[in-house]
């Protein structure tokens, strides 16, 4: 992983390259490509905003050293509402900050001089109506069109909290109907810890569900962050699909067969061993995301704790919980059973 990593070329040293308030220009800049971001993503007016600019070559490589000028025009009215003077940058990563006086939409202006001995410091272009234009001015210019909103940001989350609830909703729902109903039916004998089995295989799926709700956002850092989530989720659903078809298809623990017995029994262990070391293996990773940069990061920093990974996480510390609960309780349970078959 070390020495792949080594090798590998990240374009773009943002926490996250945005889908809504910021990108790259397709064409790049002369020789170089830019990319900017906004922190918060979703920023609001009269709110300080941290613009972030990541210029690199086209071999996503860093450069140094480059002359930048950064300018703001309200779209409305084409007035230019903020100017940063032609200054030096030492790297490509450079932070600006800015608070955004209204609502609506702005042109952000990258200018990188071609020539730095040409640029006086401190000094500012004049105001242009054609905002890419580079008449007398030795430089490259692009533009990013970002979009300031009071409710904006809070909408997106609430979607995000309701993609991810309303599934879990609905499947606990069907699944508490059955269980109610099994449990109702007095000819059909329950099997003990159902109750366990119905929220492990709830909550396995639950964490499916998470991961396949911010896979979208993440995989706009790598490509292989995307990968990574949409297996764990799909892992994690195929987990509470097998449980269901392994541990509700019969009790075997009525039976007086020893080999069905322990046949049934090696079954339940492999899925809850596979349960309890991928799930344990999620939450470490994650740890380790949250206190060191992980691999692969395109800013080498480590990653933000926020309300859907402690979601997730939540979820599943109580599925490890529940997984080894469940298997400690079925070795005792199976032992038993294994004593009376012998010596009857």
């Amino acid at each position: 992983m070390m020495s792949f990593t080594t090798h590998f070329i990240t374009f773009a040293h943002l926490s996250h390259t945005p889908h809504y308030n910021g990108g790259s220009n397709r064409d790049g800049m002369g020789k170089y490509y830019p990319y900017m971001a906004l922190d918060p993503e979703y920023a609001a007016p009269n709110q300080p905003t941290q613009i972030t600019f990541s210029v690199q070559d086209f071999d996503g490589k860093d450069v140094y050293n480059i002359e930048t000028m950064v300018e703001i025009y309200q779209e409305s009215t084409g007035e230019r509402v903020k100017a940063f003077p032609w200054t030096l940058q030492d790297i490509g990563d450079f932070n600006l900050y800015y608070v955004f006086p209204y609502p609506g939409s702005y042109e952000i202006v990258l200018s990188v001089a071609n020539d730095d001995k040409m640029v006086n410091h401190i000094q500012l272009d004049p105001p242009r109506s054609i905002l890419s234009s580079t008449a007398d001015c030795d430089c490259k210019r692009v533009i990013f069109n970002v979009t300031i909103s009071d409710s904006w940001g809070p909408v997106r989350n609430s979607l995000l909290a309701i993609s991810i609830l309303i599934p879990i909703i609905v499947l606990g729902s069907v699944l508490g109907k059955i269980y109610l109903k099994r449990r109702n039916q007095r000819s059909i004998t329950i099997p003990e810890k159902e109750t366990l089995k119905y929220v492990i295989m709830l909550v396995a799926m639950a964490g499916g569900l998470v991961h396949l709700a911010i896979f979208p956002e993440h995989g706009s850092l790598q490509i292989y962050y995307s990968i990574f989530l949409m297996a764990a989720a799909g892992a994690q659903i195929a987990y509470g699909i097998l449980y269901i078809l392994i541990n509700f298809s019969a009790d075997t623990y009525t039976s007086n067969n020893r080999n069905l017995i322990l046949s049934q029994y090696k079954k339940r262990l492999a899925l809850n061993l596979f349960g309890l070391v991928g799930t344990s293996v999620l939450i470490g990773l994650y740890a380790y995301s949250v206190i060191v940069a992980p691999p692969l990061s395109p800013d080498n920093k480590p990653e933000n704790v926020d309300i859907a990974g402690i979601l997730a996480k939540s979820v599943e510390i109580f599925l490890v919980i529940g997984i080894i609960y469940l298997m400690l309780w079925e070795k005792r349970k199976i032992s038993g059973i294994l004593i009376n078959t012998k010596s009857s």
